[in-house]
C-alpha cells in the first residue's frame, strides 16, 4: 500500500497574479500567451512597473499538488526553496493545503523563485519567470523514500530547463519503475518544447506513461502542423496521453482505446486561463489513482479545468469535489 497517491516534482515559486493591458506586454517585449525565463533584474524591474496583485504559493506542479490535495487525494511535493520570505510562505502554504513537503530550505545561493503571472482582458496569461532556487534542484534533492512511496510520480515540463533538473528527473522515473509505480509528465508550454525537443522525445519515450500535453505543445514535439498527426506519434509513445484541446474539450488515448472529453460548459465565465492544465492533471490523476476509468477521469479533469478558469489565480476556489459528485454521481 502506497503512502501518497501522487507526488510531483517541479519549480518551487511563488505566483504574482496581476492584471494588464496588451500594450504592457509590448513594452516589456513579452510574446503574449508565452512562459519566458528571466534573470533577478529583469524580473525586478517588470515586476517594479505591475499594478497591485496577489502573492500566493505557485508554479505549475505546485498548483496541481494543490488541486489534488483539495480532491482528497493524498500528495508530496517536491522542490527547492531557499530560507527566505517567500520560501518560508511557499512551504507553510503547501502544507496547509494538506500536501506534505520533504524539503530542507536552502541557507545560502539564490532567494526563492517568483513567476509574475500578466492577464490580459481576454484571459490570456503570459508568465515572466525567476526561477531563483529552483534552478538548483537536481538528483541529491530527490527523496527516493518519497518517490516510491507513491502511486503515481508527477514532474512539470518547466523544470527541464537546468541539465541537473533533467538528470533529476531520469532519477526519479527511475526511482518510481523499480518499485513499480507509474510516471507521467505536463509538457507545459510549447516553448519549453521547442528549447528540449530531442531531451523531451528522449523522456516521453523511454520514462513516461502517462503524458499531458496541450494542443500546441504535442504538435511542437512531433513537429507536425496538424493536431491528429501529433495524435498518432503520441499513441505508440507513452502508456497514457491526455491531450488538451481549450474550448475543444481534451482527447485521451491509451492503446487503442480513445475517449473524446467534452469541456466542462462555462457559459461566458471565462477570467484567466491561468492554471487550467495544472488543474486539468489534477483531476485527471485524482480519478485515475482512486481507480477511475479513463473517460471518467477525463471528465473530472474537464470539471477541475472548468472551475479554476472561472476565477483568477491557478488554484480552485469551490470544492472541486462536490462539482464532480453532483455532475457525475461518484
Amino acid at each position: 500500500m502506497a503512502r501518497y497517491d501522487l507526488v510531483g516534482i517541479g519549480n518551487a515559486l511563488v505566483d504574482v497574479l496581476v492584471t494588464i493591458e496588451d500594450d504592457f506586454l509590448d513594452s516589456n517585449g513579452l510574446p503574449k500567451g508565452s512562459m519566458n525565463l528571466v534573470g533577478s533584474d529583469q524580473s525586478d524591474a517588470i515586476y517594479d512597473t505591475l499594478p497591485p496583485g496577489v502573492e500566493v504559493s505557485g508554479g505549475s506542479c505546485g498548483n496541481t499538488m494543490a488541486g489534488f490535495s483539495a480532491l482528497g487525494g493524498a500528495g508530496a511535493y517536491i522542490g527547492k526553496v531557499r530560507d527566505d520570505g517567500l520560501g518560508k510562505i511557499f512551504l507553510h502554504d503547501m502544507k496547509s493545503m494538506g500536501v506534505d513537503c520533504p524539503i530542507k530550505p536552502t541557507e545560502d545561493g539564490p532567494a526563492t523563485g517568483r513567476c509574475l503571472v500578466m492577464v490580459s482582458p481576454d484571459a490570456q496569461r503570459t508568465m515572466a519567470t525567476y526561477l531563483g532556487a529552483a534552478v538548483d534542484l537536481g538528483p541529491d534533492d530527490i527523496d527516493a523514500e518519497t518517490i516510491q512511496d507513491s502511486k503515481v510520480l508527477y514532474m512539470e515540463g518547466y523544470l527541464f530547463d537546468p541539465e541537473a533538473a533533467k538528470q533529476a528527473f531520469i532519477k526519479a522515473a527511475d526511482l518510481a519503475h523499480e518499485a513499480g509505480r507509474k510516471v507521467s509528465l505536463s509538457l507545459s508550454d510549447p516553448f519549453c518544447v521547442d528549447r528540449h525537443r530531442d531531451a523531451f522525445l528522449a523522456l516521453v519515450e523511454e520514462h513516461i506513461d502517462i503524458l499531458f500535453a496541450n494542443e500546441d505543445e504535442v504538435k511542437s514535439l512531433y513537429r507536425v502542423e496538424d493536431f491528429d498527426a501529433a495524435l498518432q506519434h503520441v499513441r505508440g509513445h507513452c502508456e497514457i496521453a491526455c491531450l488538451t484541446r481549450s474550448a475543444q474539450g481534451s482527447v485521451v488515448l491509451s492503446g487503442e482505446d480513445v475517449h473524446i472529453i467534452d469541456a466542462d460548459p462555462i457559459g461566458d465565465k471565462l477570467t484567466d486561463t491561468t492554471g487550467a492544465g495544472d488543474q486539468y492533471a489534477a483531476g485527471f490523476l485524482y480519478g485515475y489513482t482512486q481507480g477511475f476509468d479513463l473517460a471518467t477521469a477525463g471528465k473530472m479533469a474537464s470539471i477541475a479545468a472548468a472551475e479554476v478558469v472561472c476565477h483568477y489565480g491557478a488554484r480552485p476556489e469551490v470544492h472541486v469535489r462536490d462539482l464532480i459528485r453532483e455532475k457525475l454521481a461518484v
